[in-house]
């Protein structure tokens, strides 16, 4: 370990021991030399690899051109971020906010749900993470609810559609959304009646790859609007074809009152979105909305966001992410006929999770054999990261997402130190 690490706040755990030189596409290179195959696209956001040229000119030109504006200052790359985006969503989320983190797309959604509504309250999944600024932490279920007092009001757990682990004891391997009932059933004894907002991920990735079932979101969708609340979709993690296709909504066909954006958007630049109707964004306008950020609207983020939409459209990546996401998906599943430490393997397009556990017959997550491997496999060359439950209950699943540009070379490689690191721990 770099011996100026103990100048740094240790804000999830003790650092990893090596120091990143460069990073491009799929690799990264250790200030030692040592080349390691990227398998979590950095922080999920590396959605076109690492360093890709593109991002590499749009950095470059907004050098010259301008980087940071005063927030209420538009330019020329903000204005067509927002033509792109609106082009993308589904007819009517044509209105657009670009900020910094996932958390304050969040934080601004939600805001926006509130003030369009009158309401207070927000429901979101269990196991689910929308960020780490207060209001968004209280609605993030999967880690860091402990510790530092009393969350945001008025926030509410609907169970999240967790088949392998069924929070309501009810389903064996397939959800059949009884949890979705019941939890609405919950809410509607606890409420005040002052609804907001329903707040969730098309597929909840920290929570450990949870994918809802068919007809799911659109379940979701009714049962929030029945209740006068607005339903708001966190793509972070899903959008710009990680999923296989451009949008996790696009996958369940459902169109929400909100979309936020984040992580995919800026290619590994900070840059989010808020995206909703011209009524919903008048209604937050007509009752006061004020969110305004000292990096709102800046014109090098969205330059960069930019280039990353150039280049999934043009290169399909939504595309290739299906058909990678085929070839990563069966050389999981054939991990798990040979290796015992893996209960459960579920994910699409090019977001997987394999969950581990001690025992297949009782489920015992296999938290710290889970560690091991993570280890064992950035030794050989793999960066994985694993997903432990947390606050969300115990679990230990691996989290898989590679860059969208991955090769399937590169996916074979990875399976390969995968299946050597297993070997070796079993």
């Amino acid at each position: 370990m770099d011996p100026r690490a103990r100048r740094l706040i240790r804000y999830n755990g003790e650092f990893s021991s090596d120091v990143i030189a460069r990073a491009s596409g799929s690799w990264l290179e250790t200030t030692d030399g040592r080349r390691v195959l990227d398998f979590t696209s950095g922080q999920i956001c590396a959605t076109i690899g690492h360093s890709h040229p593109r991002i590499v000119e749009a950095v470059r030109r907004s050098l010259t051109e301008a980087v940071h504006l005063n927030s209420g200052l538009l330019s020329e790359p903000v204005l067509a971020l927002a033509e792109r985006v609106a082009a993308l969503m589904p007819a009517g989320l044509d209105r657009s906010m670009f900020l910094s983190t996932g958390g304050e797309a969040n934080e601004a959604a939600v805001r926006m749900a509130k003030l369009a509504t009158g309401g207070f309250e927000v429901v979101s999944l269990t196991r689910s993470w929308h960020g780490m600024t207060s209001g968004s932490q209280s609605l993030t279920y999967s880690a860091g609810r402990r510790g530092h007092g009393p969350t945001m009001p008025g926030v509410f757990a609907l169970p999240a559609p967790y088949a392998y682990r069924c929070p309501v004891r009810h389903c064996a391997g397939t959800c059949d959304q009884t949890c979705l009932e019941i939890g609405f059933e919950l809410y509607d004894q606890q409420t005040s009646g002052a609804g907001a907002a329903v707040v969730a991920e098309p597929v909840l990735s920290s929570g450990g790859i949870l994918v809802p079932p068919p007809g799911y979101l659109a379940r979701l969708l009714e049962l929030t609007h029945e209740r006068g609340m607005l339903l708001i979709l966190d793509e972070a993690q899903t959008g710009f074809g990680r999923l296989g296709a451009m949008f996790g909504m696009d996958v369940y066909g459902v169109v929400p009152d909100i979309v936020t954006l984040s992580k995919t958007l800026g290619g590994g630049l900070p840059i989010s979105a808020v995206v909703t109707t011209d009524a919903i964004e008048r209604a937050a306008y007509d009752a006061g909305l004020m969110y305004y950020t000292s990096h709102q609207s800046d014109p090098l983020p969205a330059a960069a966001a930019l280039a990353v939409l150039d280049v999934v459209e043009e290169e399909d990546l939504a595309g290739r992410a299906a058909r990678r996401g085929e070839r990563l998906g069966g050389h999981l599943r054939e991990l798990a006929t040979r290796h015992e430490l893996i209960g459960d393997v579920r994910g699409m397009g090019l977001l997987w999770g394999v969950e581990l556990v001690e025992d297949r017959a009782t489920k015992a997550p296999a938290v710290e054999r889970g560690e091991q491997l993570t280890e064992a496999c950035h030794a050989c060359g793999l960066s994985l990261n694993i997903t432990k439950g947390r606050a969300g209950g115990a679990a230990a699943c691996l989290r898989i997402a590679p860059p969208l540009t991955v090769t399937e070379e590169e996916i074979d490689t990875g399976a390969e130190i995968m299946d050597d690191a297993l070997t070796k721990l079993t």
